[in-house]
């Protein structure tokens, strides 16, 4: 009998070994062992039930959690078709009516959908087989990236925070870090995932700065210049700090989150992901076919139903505090499927990791006060470290009001 299938089968009579016997105790760490391993690594020694360790309390999971709207499954919850922002249109005469568009979508929804960004079909494709490739090596190969350090350059781990989680999330990931320091220690294996990850990574990076000053100009408080052909010298200082503000984004980090969801034999008690917001200032989401990202939509859950090639982008909490609360980060989480794997690629974009985040003093006035405290990296991590990441817990530990 494989290690996963013995946990399924004994833990049933865990409770009861335990006071029967002095061995409870190893058994409990053994059992702890093969959690840590990955959701991937119990699959594939033919689990048949979902362990106790991933099952969420009954009010938690996705059928329940919204006692007006069960969910038995992804495919039968609602839909939601997000704003769509075509990306060439940023590019023309119209950008002034997809401004609006942008500056609506972030208020409302807090997601995006974008299309005809520029990046090839060709890119999107490969980042994805290339992942699953990875996903599909020997357990063996996958673990001699496994850290617990949450600042290592590349990591493969489980769960949501595998070690604050009290359940598990039916979820594998591998994140890594996107700067030149970084891409030596990235998979070597396969042999083609750093050359096609990086040129994903860069790619993505730069629609991410296209995007950034779309948002930074829907908000008032760059490009009034830029934009403008017909400048004065007056300008010029209102042109330097637009390019200080550009610079910071582009010197800022980039993390790399591939999620793996394998098929669950009982997706309906568990999830992919808990309800969660993003800590950075925009996240561009690459899909694969395979639906079950939903976010939180006027106190309701809804699937976001993928757009071939496009990217979802979110609102991060970064955005929200910058934004002083008129752009909103909003939860989102992941169902997973008996059916089915599910992949996605997460870039995660943030000002750099030294930088103190605060509201735009553009932003801030006697009608709008200020209405968030300062906050850094190291707060962030500090927070999470001490305690299990819940909802927007840590955004709503900075607010003032």
């Amino acid at each position: 009998m494989s290690p996963a299938m013995a946990i399924v089968n004994n833990q049933s009579k865990s409770k009861s070994k335990s006071k029967a016997n002095d061995g409870g105790d190893d058994d409990h760490v053994i059992m702890e062992s093969q959690y840590q391993k990955g959701v991937k690594h119990l699959c594939e020694n033919g689990i048949k039930k979902v362990p106790r360790k991933y099952i969420l309390p009954d009010s938690d999971r996705p059928n329940n959690a919204d006692k007006q709207q069960p969910l038995l499954h992804a495919a039968a919850a609602p839909n939601i078709k997000l704003p769509i922002i075509d990306f060439s249109e940023l590019q023309g005469p119209n950008r002034a009516q997809v401004l609006k568009s942008l500056a609506s979508a972030c208020e409302e929804y807090g997601f995006f959908q974008v299309v005809n960004h520029g990046i090839t079909n060709d890119v999107i494709s490969n980042m994805i087989d290339v992942c699953t490739r990875f996903f599909d090596l020997p357990f063996e190969e996958r673990s001699k990236y496994m850290s617990s350090d949450m600042t290592a350059p590349v990591r493969y781990g489980t769960s949501f925070n595998q070690n604050k989680d009290s359940v598990f999330c039916w979820r594998d990931f591998l994140k890594l870090m996107c700067n030149p320091e970084s891409l030596p220690h990235w998979p070597s294996s396969p042999t083609d995932l750093r050359r096609l990850a990086a040129t994903y990574a860069k790619e993505t990076k730069y629609l991410f700065m296209e995007i950034v000053e779309a948002i930074l100009e829907s908000l008032g408080v760059w490009g009034a210049t830029t934009m403008n052909n017909n400048k004065t010298e007056e300008d010029d200082g209102d042109s330097d700090d637009d390019d200080e503000i550009l610079k910071q984004f582009e010197d800022g980090s980039q993390l790399m989150v591939v999620n793996y969801y394998p098929a669950c034999p009982e997706p309906d008690l568990t999830l992919g992901m808990p309800p969660h917001s993003d800590y950075g200032f925009l996240t561009l989401l690459l899909q694969d076919h395979v639906q079950g990202l939903q976010i939180q939509h006027k106190d309701k859950w809804v699937t976001v139903q993928p757009i071939p090639n496009s990217f979802v982008v979110n609102v991060g909490d970064h955005l929200e505090i910058f934004s002083n609360g008129r752009y909103k980060s909003v939860l989102h989480r992941v169902l997973v499927n008996s059916a089915k794997s599910r992949i996605s690629v997460a870039s995660l974009h943030a000002l750099p990791m030294e930088s103190t985040v605060r509201p735009s003093p553009a932003l801030i006035d006697k009608a709008n006060p200020r209405r968030y405290k300062d906050t850094d990296f190291s707060s962030f991590l500090n927070y999470i470290s001490s305690c299990e990441p819940k909802r927007k817990n840590f955004l709503e530990s900075r607010k003032l009001i």
